[in-house]
């Protein structure tokens, strides 16, 4: 038996979520580089070690990702997708340390916001794409 072919929402639906879903997930994505450049910067005892240095190598893969993040596309969306959850996990560790409970729990809260709304950008993004292509369109016959 074939498979029946999902019914895709409305484009009058997706262009409106396909703009929010973008311009969370960039808000998300900056709110992030802003509290790591904080935290770095201002906050964190690093035992003389170079605060930008360190900056520089927690940043490394979230500028790798950036052009694709600020050009709307789907596949950089997709690839922040699984960058973010490192620093997920990094969060959550630091959540644990006393001294940067506080950081551990913003940077989970950001990585976190910048996962949900760079998926639903992904999502909603091909679904658009799929029915601008005429996907999904009732055939007269």
């Amino acid at each position: 038996m074939a498979k029946k072919p999902k019914i895709l929402p409305p484009i009058e639906w997706l262009e409106p979520r396909v703009r929010i879903s973008r311009a969370a997930s960039l808000l998300c994505f900056f709110a992030l580089v802003g509290l790591l450049c904080a935290y770095y910067l201002v906050f964190a005892d690093l035992h003389g070690a170079r605060p930008w240095v360190i900056l520089l190598i927690e940043l490394v893969p979230l500028l790798l990702l950036a052009p694709g993040m600020i050009s709307g596309s789907a596949r950089g969306h997709s690839w922040m997708c699984f960058v973010v959850n490192l620093y997920f996990i990094k969060g959550a560790i630091a959540a644990f340390d006393p001294n940067r409970q506080l950081f551990g729990l913003l940077e989970m809260g950001a990585s976190l916001a910048v996962f949900c709304s760079a998926l639903l950008y992904v999502r909603w993004r091909f679904q658009l794409n799929r029915k601008l292509a005429g996907e999904g369109e009732t055939c007269a016959g």
